[in-house]
């Protein structure tokens, strides 16, 4: 992903982590409900415009879902005193090592367009002949 990309993800990740940490103050002061609101309405803006930006929804949301979660865990830990547990860290752990084997398992081929053939493939009832030339198959 280039930098600006990377810029993007990042502040779709921090309005998520800070929604959801005003979600969890409003339960004391009502009032934070409208950072809630206005934090998700951001985070949700960002992501399409990484998609707009040809971003992999696999990755851009692998990535943005387990940062949220680790940086929600341990951020209310510190703020509310909430509970982190050995098995949570360790799971923690599980899904960011399952995100890097999702971002590095993409390839940058772009998928063929619905309808279209593969580079060298023929459509169903042709055949590729020498230096790729069509023949049609049964002819």
């Amino acid at each position: 992903m280039r930098r600006a990309t990377w810029m993007v993800l990042v502040g779709a990740i921090v309005a998520e982590v800070v929604a959801t940490l005003a979600l969890r103050a409003a339960l004391d002061s009502p009032g934070w409900y409208a950072l809630t609101a206005a934090g998700y309405v951001t985070a949700f803006v960002l992501l399409a415009l990484l998609l707009r930006m040809g971003a992999k929804i696999g990755s851009v949301y692998g990535i943005w879902a387990a940062s949220g979660v680790a940086l929600t865990a341990l951020l209310a830990a510190w703020l509310f005193g909430e509970a982190l547990t050995w098995p949570m860290v360790l799971g923690i752990v599980v899904v960011m090592v399952g995100v890097v084997l999702v971002e590095t398992g993409h390839t940058d081929d772009k998928p063929a367009a619905p309808g279209s053939a593969a580079p060298g493939s023929a459509a169903p009832g042709d055949a590729t002949g020498p230096a790729g030339r069509r023949t049609e198959v049964g002819a």
